[in-house]
């Protein structure tokens, strides 16, 4: 059986998430446990990046990690900016 924890949440995000899950056809529960399977950790995307540069035969330096940080964080504002989610 698994086991369960309560989250708690602002009224208005409560409610969001009620709505978005609502939306989906599917309960809060699974919508969170969703989002946090898809969204990776520091420590992940760290070696997604080491991966990626060891496939690409490039040295991965703290100059490229810094490239790779500064080029998420433009990718990221440009979501922000036009609404659209950041891969």
């Amino acid at each position: 059986m698994a086991d369960y924890t309560s989250i708690k949440a602002l009224t208005e995000t409560a409610e969001r998430l009620r709505v978005l899950a609502a939306e989906r056809g599917t309960s809060i529960t699974a919508l969170v446990a969703e989002m946090a399977e898809q969204t990776l950790t520091n420590e992940e995307k760290e070696a997604r990046a080491r991966a990626a540069a060891a496939e690409l035969g490039v040295e991965y330096t703290p100059q490229l990690r810094r490239s790779g940080q500064d080029a998420w964080a433009r990718i990221e504002a440009h979501a922000a900016r036009t609404g659209n989610a950041a891969a």
